[in-house]
């Protein structure tokens, strides 16, 4: 089984690197064959028509190499013919002709084959029509429409008459032109008026060209005269000898003084929405024949070679069978429920058991008048009576008129990675950030979408499987994502948790660009990615502004259907997954400085693909404040030590009756759902990454903005001499908008980040903007560009 949804899987990964499953050059060779064949087939058609009462006789002589058909592909060609154009479709089949031409072509040069079908079904549409008229008007020619419009006229005939078949032919052009050539009532009826009004100018025109119908000469100073005013109206000549066109001149002042403002400027502002639509209509037309021309921009051509990993690479743990049932064990663990249940005079009406990989479920209907809260507070007597290691109760069950008693099973079942992979749920996700955790206590493989969580907060003691379950996360990805469309940004306090996925550095990780190491394990490093990643925030949300699109989804894929000029600034944005493992460490060694950016990317990053995984023993107030576990609804707990770190994680107790080794709850701000956690060990990450890492990749990791601390420039005394040559124009940006940002003087100057950073420095130490506010931006000190000019003549005199 594995092995097939192994195949199933390549298939899957290979279809979206290249249209039809085929490699560039098979296609070449297919496109080459398909062009030869079809000229093949037109010249047989063609010369069939002036050979076939030669070649009819040979047509049961095929095997017979001593005999020779008068068609120019010789037998061939002649049986080929008698089959196509005497028993099909008659001229029409030189249709097919040109249907397989183009296939071809479309394979030669590798392009989109979307609308490839649509070719092929007017085609058919085109070759039938074709044969059923020249069938009707060429009874006597049966060659011209094929046996096809023969027997099709003569059906059609049977019923409805010869009348009822022009009828119908009628109807099929009328179709034809209407749905293929987009023909209306209304564009003839225009086309018509054109000719007709083009005509008639044509004949106007000739007409005044004619001597014979010239005006008499005593009428031609009258003409001049009147074309000679305009002239003397431009140039203001001879205002003496023609005083009565002075009245005429006023009025045209006034005119032009009184007209209203509001006339001129809804006529303006009319052109202008006209032109901003033409403008639109004419970028989208372009980009419709681009995608139609080169397909859609493909992210993933540069390393179109990449291969995905194989199921091989994991292994299959724990019983490959699925989850062995021990009958003997239910109905004793059954029969110890009811009867403590009635020990406190607690009556059972129904009792059902579903089992999962290490907890078995137990669903009690209690009868009529039971109080709830009097069986949830047996949840120790429960445990004690089953000798059982946590027993967790649930009452009731969301959305089921029941009460769920969990209980642990003696002999706990391995989730495999492998097997979570493999099964359909994951394989046919349509996610865009998939994650398969495990599978749930009715052993369905349990899968999410990490760009809908948004954000991640993984918490439990230690030893518990949160490095596990940050292994199964990476792993999902790694197994469902191309390198152009996933990065990873991973921070590892331990030095030895994440290090194993080095060898992917240039696939799938991001980093800064003076950075050697990929994996960031120095707090002082972690600082600067964060705040590097919060500029990477910055300017997605001011292309997706100019885009004018709300989320990644959206702009990626206007990037694709080429609507974004990339010599704009557009490009392919890959989704970012931020990934901290023991964030507490990182709190206690960098506090604030780590605080601020976290809470931001936690609040914003959401629409423009950065994702947050966060890792921690215990999220108390003072490691995970609370604007930070606001934005974190999605939650995982493994086992704690204590129902208030429970309430701390989950908002709720449960995490303290978890039994360890992967065993979990998940919420996501609603219903807690309890999974066993997948099981990847470290070898299996490795042999992973060694696959992957051993395939051609990209130069370099994926680079993110340069981070040089803003709050620098305050230790720093510039001296004038050394300011950038742009200080005075973005002195004077900074004081128009009397808003202090690097990014203003980036978009409005054109220039790079490091110098306008640098330029940001040099105004704080000449008195123009304040110091570093963290994330707010800095306070502009110059009041107008007035103040500025006084201000930098009093630092030169």
């Amino acid at each position: 089984m594995a092995k097939k949804k192994t195949t199933t899987t390549k298939k899957k990964t290979s279809s979206k690197k290249v249209s039809l499953g085929l490699s560039k050059q098979n296609k070449i060779i297919l496109g080459s064959l398909l062009i030869l064949f079809s000229m093949a087939l037109f010249f047989s058609f063609v010369s069939y028509y002036f050979t076939w009462q030669d070649d009819q006789s040979l047509l049961s002589e095929f095997a017979n190499r001593n005999e020779q058909a008068k068609n120019l592909l010789n037998k061939f060609g002649a049986s080929v013919s008698h089959f196509f154009v005497y028993k099909g479709f008659g001229v029409a089949s030189l249709i097919l002709t040109v249907m397989l031409c183009i296939t071809g072509l479309y394979l030669f040069l590798s392009l989109d084959k979307k609308g490839l079908l649509k070719k092929w079904i007017w085609g058919l549409i085109f070759m039938i029509w074709i044969s059923i008229a020249l069938g009707f008007f060429a009874e006597t020619k049966p060659l011209l429409g094929g046996l096809v419009g023969y027997e099709m006229n003569d059906f059609l005939q049977d019923y409805t008459g010869k009348i009822g078949v022009v009828l119908i032919l009628i109807f099929g052009l009328i179709f034809i032109l209407v749905r293929f050539f987009e023909l209306t009532p209304e564009g003839v009826a225009s086309t018509f008026k054109k000719k007709t009004s083009s005509l008639k100018s044509e004949l106007k025109s000739t007409a005044e060209a004619d001597p014979t119908t010239a005006p008499a000469p005593a009428k031609e100073p009258i003409i001049k005269a009147e074309k000679e005013e305009p002239i003397v109206l431009d140039t203001y000549t001879h205002k003496k000898d023609i005083p009565p066109l002075k009245t005429e001149v006023e009025p045209i002042d006034d005119f032009e003084v009184t007209v209203p403002v509001e006339e001129e400027t809804e006529e303006d502002l009319a052109m202008e929405v006209e032109k901003i639509v033409e403008e639109k209509e004419e970028t989208s037309n372009i980009a419709d024949k681009l995608v139609e021309d080169f397909g859609e921009f493909d992210p993933t051509l540069e390393l179109g070679n990449y291969k995905f990993p194989t199921m091989e690479l994991l292994d299959q743990h724990g019983v490959t069978g699925g989850i062995t049932i021990n009958q003997e064990e239910l109905e004793e663990n059954k029969n110890k429920i009811v009867d403590t249940l009635k020990n406190y005079k607690i009556g059972i009406s129904q009792i059902k058991a579903t089992i999962g990989p290490t907890v078995t479920l137990y669903e009690i209907v209690p009868e009529a008048g039971v109080r709830i809260s009097k069986i949830k507070n047996l949840e120790d007597d429960i445990a004690l009576s089953l000798a059982a290691l946590g027993i967790r109760i649930i009452a009731p069950i969301p959305g089921k008129g029941t009460i769920g008693i969990e209980v642990p099973n003696k002999n706990a079942t391995i989730v495999s990675m492998r097997s979570v992979i493999a099964s359909s749920k994951f394989q046919k996700a349509e996610m865009e950030l998939p994650i398969a955790f495990g599978k749930t206590i009715s052993n369905e493989t349990f899968v999410v979408d990490l760009a809908k969580m948004p954000h991640l907060l993984m918490a439990g003691a230690t030893g518990q499987g949160k490095s596990v379950g940050l292994n199964a996360v990476l792993t999902s990805l790694l197994y469902k994502k191309h390198p152009a469309e996933v990065k990873f940004i991973l921070v590892d306090p331990k030095k030895v948790e994440l290090s194993i996925y080095n060898k992917i550095e240039r696939h799938f990780l991001a980093k800064l660009p003076d950075s050697e190491e990929a994996i960031i394990t120095d707090n002082a490093k972690v600082i600067n990615t964060l705040n590097s990643l919060c500029i990477e925030m910055d300017n997605r949300y001011e292309l997706l502004k100019v885009a004018m699109v709300r989320n990644l989804k959206e702009y990626n894929a206007k990037f694709k259907a080429r609507k974004l000029n990339p010599n704009d600034g557009h490009k392919y944005l890959p989704y970012i997954v931020l990934v901290i493992d023991e964030f507490a460490d990182l709190i206690m060694t960098a506090g604030k400085e780590v605080e601020t950016p976290i809470a931001r990317l936690a609040q914003l990053a959401r629409a423009i693909g950065i994702h947050l995984i966060i890792a921690t023993q215990r999220p108390s107030v003072n490691v995970i404040t609370g604007i930070i576990k606001a934005n974190f609804p999605a939650r995982i707990a493994f086992r704690v030590t204590s129902k208030i770190d429970s309430r701390t994680i989950l908002d709720a107790q449960g995490a303290d009756q978890l039994i360890g080794r992967g065993d979990m709850l998940y919420t996501q701000g609603n219903d807690v759902t309890r999974i066993q956690c997948a099981f990847v060990d470290t070898p299996e990450v490795a042999k992973i990454t060694e696959y992957i890492g051993a395939q051609r990749a990209y130069p370099n990791a994926h680079e993110l903005p340069e981070y040089s601390g803003e709050d620098s420039g305050t230790s720093i005394d510039y001296d004038i001499a050394d300011r950038d040559a742009m200080f005075r124009e973005a002195a004077e940006v900074i004081v128009t908008a009397q808003q202090g940002s690097a990014s203003l003087i980036q978009r409005k100057l054109k220039l790079g980040y490091n110098r306008a950073g640098r330029i940001v420095d040099q105004l704080e130490a000449a008195g123009i903007v304040g110091p570093f506010e963290g994330s707010k931006a800095r306070q502009v000190l110059v009041p107008d560009l007035t103040a500025l000019d006084q201000l930098l003549s009093n630092e030169r005199s």
